[in-house]
């Protein structure tokens, strides 16, 4: 199979919570967010054309049966990435909303401005231009 025959986009990411509350809580308010769909385990936001399902750790061991649902902890092991026009912009907005960056706005080496910031379960978000 070439490259190319994979679909253009990914159409769903799904984030295995601690606390759904608080996980949705902190999409509204940083990301202004609505929740397209709730219930007793689940939430699901829309970032443009990708999905992202927030799950119950709990209700996450038959999506991934027979491995194990990992922990969380202090060590990120992934980040996503938003592209947006204004870095610095974005972030004032964020920190307004009460988002605790972990880093940024900086220019990086490699020639973009970025900022970090993670969720209540420990995923990092990056903001790019």
């Amino acid at each position: 199979m070439t490259a190319d025959a994979w679909p253009p986009a990914i159409s769903a990411i799904t984030l295995f919570v601690d606390d759904l509350v608080d996980s949705i809580e902190f999409y509204r308010t940083a990301f202004g967010l609505d929740v397209m769909f709730l219930d007793d385990d689940s939430a699901v936001f829309s970032f443009n054309n990708t999905l992202i399902n927030l799950l119950k750790v709990e209700a996450a061991e038959e999506l991934v049966h027979p491995a194990d649902v990992g922990t969380s902890s202090d060590n990120p092991r992934m980040q996503f990435t938003i592209p947006v026009d204004d870095v610095d912009g974005r972030c004032a907005e964020l920190v307004s909303r009460g988002v605790v960056l972990l880093n940024g706005p900086m220019d990086r080496p490699w020639g973009i401005r970025t900022a970090s910031f993670r969720d209540p379960s420990g995923y990092v978000w990056e903001i790019a231009r």
